[in-house]
């Protein structure tokens, strides 16, 4: 596949664009708006897993979000977009005004770490925020891929369970160490108190599982969105020394069966130049659905900067 404009020189990457000519009005979400943002996020329900996570886990207006929801409209008080932007910014846009005005909003809010999104809207999302020469500090193509029914019966593993706040001592270095290979930031030494809570959240909302043997993680799988329509997972990992056993494979497409009961698909993101995941992957039946690019900045104000959604 051709590199696109954010994996090629700097110099293609700042080529201005003009932003779109019709207008589009933008103002804050609240929780009153709920059911209507949810409705319009539903048409594409596996691209904006992510924004519906946050809003089923934390609703529209709350701090654990780390962010603004904004809703762009047309003149007829039509949905056009919607946006999280903070530290991760995630966008939902059907209109190039739109986009455009998202852009705007990032440009001027000081802690938008992370932009992700489908390739194409990301690109197009950079050129409007990159109006004023900014360049991304890192850019990570991965692949989204997504598992449906059937999932292939396979043997299970009898200990994978879900982890609880006494498996964090041995969890949180892996969840670190994920982070800092992607995003070049170890949030263990910018923000522990802060990584450390929002796991613990996430441990206590029955979201991370794990296969223990003798204090050691032989595996680890984590739900960081979880709608009626799709699960996002990551932090899929299996011990180095227990590779090639199979066991990964077991443990995902036991954990597959057990979650797609509740939803309609299960979906994650893998680097493109993983190999390895990306085989374990489609062994367990998961299959390409698109191209998302992540785009980490510059700090605008010296303060940390982790890697997508686990460093929420």
């Amino acid at each position: 596949m051709p590199l696109s404009l954010l994996q090629q020189e700097p110099a293609a990457v700042l080529q201005p664009l003009r932003f779109a000519e019709r207008s589009v009005r933008l103002r804050s979400l609240a929780d009153e708006d709920k059911a209507e943002v949810l409705q319009f996020l539903a048409a594409r329900p596996l691209h904006t897993v992510f924004l519906a996570g946050f809003i089923h886990d934390n609703g529209l207006a709350s701090p654990m979000n780390r962010g603004t929801f904004y809703a762009a409209r047309n003149a007829q008080d039509q949905l056009e977009g919607v946006a999280l932007i903070g530290h991760t910014t995630l966008i939902e846009a059907r209109s190039e005004p739109a986009i455009a005005a998202f852009a705007r909003i990032a440009q001027k809010a000081p802690d938008t770490n992370i932009i992700l999104g489908e390739q194409e809207k990301a690109e197009r999302f950079w050129r409007y925020y990159s109006q004023n020469g900014q360049t991304p500090r890192r850019v990570r193509r991965q692949l989204l891929l997504e598992q449906r029914w059937p999932v292939e019966a396979r043997k299970g593993v009898n200990d994978l369970r879900l982890a609880v706040l006494d498996d964090l001592p041995v969890l949180l270095p892996l969840y670190a160490d994920m982070v800092f290979q992607e995003s070049g930031i170890n949030p263990q030494e910018k923000d522990p108190e802060g990584f450390r809570s929002r796991w613990a959240r996430r441990v206590e909302m029955g979201r991370a599982w794990v296969w223990m043997e003798n204090q050691k993680l032989v595996f680890n799988a984590n739900v960081i969105c979880d709608t009626t329509d799709a699960i996002y997972l990551e932090g899929v990992y299996v011990h180095p020394q227990e590779r090639a056993k199979g066991y990964g494979l077991r443990c995902l497409s036991q954990l597959s069966s057990h979650l797609l009961r509740s939803t309609g698909s299960l979906c994650l993101l893998v680097n493109e130049q993983n190999y390895r995941a990306q085989a374990l992957y489609r062994a367990a039946g998961f299959k390409m659905r698109g191209y998302y690019d992540s785009i980490y900045l510059h700090q605008k104000n010296g303060e940390r900067a982790s890697s997508f959604l686990r460093g929420r």
